[in-house]
């Protein structure tokens, strides 16, 4: 026994039933609601064949049946193969972003709470990890006699400032020399080779050697610790019947809350473009019943970060993969992708 068209046909109405409604469903119901030329009975017959072969399960006894993260793979690979997932109007989320000039942290939420709002999913987003990032140009402006704004640019097309005190000797004039010696010799650098140049630098230069360790230790702050995980619509996820259930919902918000282990989750994709990982296959207890759907997109360098959608198995999956596409590609845009190399996938 094998899966033929009739069966797909059945198994594509419940997934589509399912999704909208989360409630088991039944013979009647196919027969009624998807014109298919086949008798309640008929139906009812393949049904039984489908649950055999693992892509139904029926919840109870005397209820109808519900689809097994069997058929949701089934289903989300025929999408990806078949060229089967619908386009959205890429203006509306360009609409959300209005500019490149934020610092990615604002970029990286923005996304995030974008992402949630379009899917009503839980949405996570991560920026290029900060061992790729590497520096444009840095510039020292005073903003007292005391302090001065540093603004470091990256070739994610992003601005990362910080205020830091420096000498009273330190006027415009010098702050500007030392800004393009500094560009000289950390342009094109990652922020850990930016680091040990800066260490290298104070230890030869004790005039500004203060201010010099100050960018130092600055920059190593942003290597240290992956950037920024931006999280939104969390509460969406309270809005489903699948997690009615406080103690998932309780094992699922901790999950949440620790976002390093959510970001490893999101981010298993290695150098595949879009992924799909479907209740069991996620590898994790408290998302048996969630799929992770998540997706690259590049920088102007061609180093990449992650956009996700959480949700549970039943999610509207080609929506998801449409909005992801989209979303994707506008990160590309505003990180410079489109104006060094092609995107990568």
């Amino acid at each position: 026994m094998g899966m033929d068209e009739r069966k797909l046909r059945i198994l594509q109405a419940i997934i589509d039933d399912y999704i909208l409604t989360a409630e088991p469903v039944g013979s009647r119901t196919i027969s009624r609601k998807y014109d298919m030329g086949l008798s309640s009975a008929t139906i009812r017959n393949e049904m039984s064949d489908l649950e055999e072969l693992g892509y139904l399960d029926q919840p109870h006894v005397s209820a109808g049946r519900i689809p097994s993260a069997k058929a949701y793979r089934l289903y989300v690979d025929q999408l990806l193969e078949g060229g089967k997932i619908p386009s959205l109007n890429a203006d509306a989320v360009r609409a959300h972003f209005t500019g490149r000039g934020h610092q990615m942290e604002e970029v990286i939420d923005r996304a995030a709470q974008v992402l949630s709002s379009m899917t009503h999913y839980l949405a996570v987003v991560l920026p290029p990890g900060s061992q790729q990032v590497r520096i444009r140009n840095v510039q020292l402006v005073p903003v007292s006699t005391e302090s001065a704004l540093v603004v470091i640019v990256t070739d994610v097309g992003v601005v990362r400032d910080s205020v830091i005190r420096i000498s009273r000797h330190l006027d415009s004039e010098t702050l500007y020399s030392i800004s393009r010696a500094l560009t000289a010799a950390l342009s094109g650098h990652t922020l850990q080779e930016s680091q040990a140049i800066l260490r290298e630098m104070a230890r030869n230069m004790e005039e500004n050697a203060e201010l010099l360790a100050s960018l130092g230790n600055m920059v190593g702050d942003h290597t240290v610790k992956r950037s920024h995980v931006a999280v939104g619509g969390t509460s969406n996820m309270l809005t489903y019947p699948e997690y009615s259930d406080v103690e998932k919902v309780r094992n699922l918000l901790s999950l949440v809350e620790t976002r390093d282990r959510l970001a490893s989750i999101v981010a298993r994709n290695g150098s595949v473009s879009v992924t799909v990982r479907i209740g069991p296959e996620n590898g994790v207890p408290e998302m048996e019943d969630c799929s992770v759907v998540s997706a690259v997109y590049s920088t102007y360098s061609g180093q990449q970060g992650t956009i996700g959608v959480i949700g549970p198995t039943r999610m509207n999956y080609s929506k998801v993969l449409s909005v992801l596409g989209i979303m994707g590609q506008q990160l590309s845009e505003l990180f410079g992708a489109t104006e060094g190399q092609d995107e990568k996938s």
